[in-house]
């Protein structure tokens, strides 16, 4: 996916964003934001949204809770059809434990500013370009940071699942230190993490 990136500097203008989400005015809304500096598609339900799927299509932001097809089950199916793209849940829904084994890069819990929606657009494409274990490693890093700030210590300690994820993680960050040592938005990420895990 990296053709055609003379440089590897500003990649925004050929990354595709997919906005999917059945409150047609939000969908709108989040597209007009977006459409300054990527080139923006729409769909109002999951089914609208798996037809509009394709290569060309690196971040998608997906709503979970539509009738019909749910964002959980679009985002089954567009990582079981194989596309490589960003996938940030956008949603009104408070992450649980059950978010662990999802398939998405990122999570935002509605309501979503313009610049919390573009940050997040433009972290996650700046990822499209990283090696898969370093891909991985900032979704684990999201998930775990998301929990931390809805769940009590306790809870915390107690979740079985959440313990496979912090050690997933610290199995993730020697591999992914030396992959992203030398990357200058490597502190960009971490620092966001950072932010994420102390606030809330």
């Amino acid at each position: 996916m990296d053709e055609g990136n003379d440089g590897g500097q500003h990649v925004s203008e050929e990354v595709e964003v997919l906005v999917v989400d059945d409150e047609a005015r939000l969908a709108d809304l989040f597209a007009a934001w977006l459409e300054t500096e990527w080139s923006v598609g729409t769909a109002y339900d999951g089914e609208e949204a798996l037809e509009k799927m394709g290569d060309s299509v690196e971040v998608v932001l997906l709503d979970r809770r539509m009738p019909g097809l749910s964002g959980d089950e679009v985002l089954e199916n567009i990582r079981s059809d194989g596309y490589d793209c960003r996938v940030v849940m956008v949603t009104a829904v408070d992450p649980d434990f059950d978010i662990i084994e999802m398939g998405f890069d990122d999570y935002l819990v509605k309501p979503v500013s313009k610049d919390e929606l573009l940050g997040m657009v433009s972290d996650v494409s700046t990822r499209t370009q990283y090696e898969a274990d370093v891909q991985e490693y900032y979704a684990l890093v999201s998930k775990k940071a998301l929990l931390e700030s809805e769940k009590s210590d306790r809870e915390l300690e107690t979740n079985e699942e959440y313990q496979d994820l912090c050690g997933r993680v610290e199995t993730l960050e020697d591999r992914v230190d030396q992959t992203i040592s030398g990357m200058r938005s490597h502190d960009d990420f971490v620092g966001a993490f950072q932010d994420l895990q102390s606030g809330d």
